[in-house]
């Protein structure tokens, strides 16, 4: 039997999340915050942690340098029981790092990039692979020397007997280069609406969601406070979020996906896993940051309508 329910190749980051009126003015203007907090940055990360939080026995591979940001990181995810055997630390650059400028429902984010680049699919070995039941990638346009790699690493994998999933964030590009290929050894695709419209072209989301459901075994796409659209094997779904006082959004997606996978690996209906996921997802914006506000399974159940 497999070691982990959940491999995440990932980026390493933490965020520095900074609350209130939070417009800079520039003229060495020093203006003051409500809030700062250093917390576990990263998609890939949070999601992690989220699935770990869950009950899943996730392990992660990524690079970070050995400094203080990514130290922190190390032993934060640690600390959440996310297994950190297979990261690799290097003595050449540094960890990165994203400021988030974040004032009621929305957020500017600023990210030193570091280290976040460095991750090959030739690092994940077949034997790491083997250990692990699916593979879940984020921040894929980040991860541009993954990136390039990721359809055949996604093939490999899948070949080794595991199951697939990708919350791309956004291209900044609008091209979406490649996806056909990629989405074609992809089990699950997490993309939220706006990348759902632009990915597909399509003129709504219900449209958007019909041309990418035909190309995976599940979609979930992420529609914020209401709630997510679901496609599998040509069925479509639609489930409402919970209501919630939002503190902080960040991270909210990948918490989302990290209830979505939950349900996806324990073979639970897709209206089941987008209601966990919605729930997970609209916990954890009571918190900041993205990982302090994530629920166990018990505590996300309380929310789930039979």
């Amino acid at each position: 039997m497999p070691k982990f329910d959940v491999l995440v190749a990932g980026e390493i980051n933490p965020d520095l999340i900074l609350s209130g009126n939070v417009v800079p003015e520039f003229g060495q203007v020093e203006k003051l915050v409500d809030g700062a907090t250093l917390a576990i940055g990263s998609s890939s990360a949070i999601f992690a942690c989220g699935a770990a939080r869950l009950g899943l026995k996730v392990a992660f591979i990524g690079v970070c340098g050995d400094d203080v940001f990514g130290r922190f990181m190390l032993d934060e995810m640690s600390k959440r029981q996310v297994d950190i055997e297979n990261v690799i630390v290097s003595q050449n650059g540094s960890t990165g790092l994203s400021v988030i400028l974040n004032q009621a429902s929305d957020r500017a984010i600023l990210t030193h990039p570091g280290l976040i680049a460095e991750l090959k699919a030739s690092d994940l070995s077949d034997n790491l692979l083997r250990d692990s039941k699916h593979l879940h990638v984020a921040s894929y346009f980040l991860q541009t020397k993954l990136q390039r790699e990721l359809p055949n690493l996604f093939r490999r994998a899948r070949g080794l007997g595991l199951s697939t999933s990708l919350d791309t964030n956004y291209d900044p590009s609008e091209k979406w280069i490649g996806f056909a290929e990629l989405l074609s050894v992809t089990n699950v695709f997490l993309p939220n609406e706006r990348e759902a419209l632009s990915l597909s072209a399509a003129a709504n989301v219900d449209e958007a969601a019909s041309r990418l459901g035909s190309k995976v075994e599940a979609l979930a796409i992420k529609l914020g406070a209401q709630g997510a659209l679901g496609v599998h094997k040509g069925a479509s779904v639609r489930v409402a979020s919970i209501p919630v006082k939002v503190i902080d959004t960040v991270g909210a997606g990948d918490s989302f996906d990290a209830g979505f996978i939950y349900g996806y690996l324990n073979q639970w209906s897709l209206e089941k896993s987008l209601r966990l996921a919605c729930v997970c997802g609209a916990l954890s914006t009571q918190h900041a940051g993205g990982t302090d506000g994530q629920p166990t399974l018990t505590e996300a159940e309380k929310f789930l309508v039979a």
